[in-house]
């Protein structure tokens, strides 16, 4: 037979369920356990693209290392307000929509194009010599590092006029939250309002990171 439980008892276990409930689960880094801050390093594996969360003591191993089966993926964001890109150019890149990343893989030997979508990334077959053509007249693209640091571009409302188009060099793994962030939020198919609030959203704090105001240019 169950014993009840005193008044005293019925507030202890309402607190822990309380405090069960409000418990967020703990990143810890994927090579030694360490607990994480929610903003942390990442290390990419370039055979199969994959992201890792790392503390700064694990991601300073791979800092600059080539050969390794891990590279550190750096911070830093830059807004390329000077970016040259014709329409016929963008079309010659083979993207079906307005919005994409590009990177040097070194295990395939060439510079990879991929765009977000509901199901996730998807590479799109990119014209090298459109590609030689834009690294000719943007000679910044050959400071980006393989497999860590991409060109990230946002043209969506370009061809309306309604916006500039949006050039960065960024983190690989900030290209990867914007397909997460996509392939979360989006409805139907347009995707909806919440997605595009999102996506808003992403691209201003990349700015903000950048140290540029709303309109692009250098605070």
């Amino acid at each position: 037979m169950a014993h009840a439980l005193s008044p005293l008892q019925e507030s202890a276990f309402a607190t822990l369920r309380q405090f069960a409930r409000k418990r967020t689960p703990v990143e810890r880094c994927e090579m030694c356990s360490r607990e994480l801050f929610p903003e942390h390093e990442h290390l990419v594996e370039p055979a199969s693209r994959k992201l890792l969360c790392a503390c700064e003591a694990c991601a300073i191993l791979f800092d600059g290392q080539s050969g390794t089966k891990y590279r550190r993926v750096p911070r830093e964001v830059k807004f390329l307000a000077d970016f040259q890109l014709t329409d016929a150019q963008w079309d010659g890149l083979m993207v079906p929509i307005e919005m994409a990343f590009f990177f040097q893989s070194t295990p395939h030997g060439k510079v990879i194009a991929l765009y977000p979508s509901p199901a996730g990334p998807t590479e799109s077959l990119l014209s090298l010599e459109t590609w030689d053509d834009i690294e000719q007249a943007n000679p910044i693209l050959k400071t980006m590092k393989p497999d860590v640091t991409a060109l990230l571009v946002n043209r969506v409302g370009h061809n309306r006029g309604s916006v500039a188009a949006e050039y960065y060099l960024v983190p690989i793994d900030e290209c990867y939250k914007l397909v997460g962030l996509i392939r979360t939020h989006w409805r139907g198919l347009s995707g909806g309002t919440e997605v595009w609030r999102e996506i808003g959203a992403f691209f201003t704090a990349l700015q903000r990171r950048a140290g540029v105001g709303r309109e692009g240019e250098h605070a």
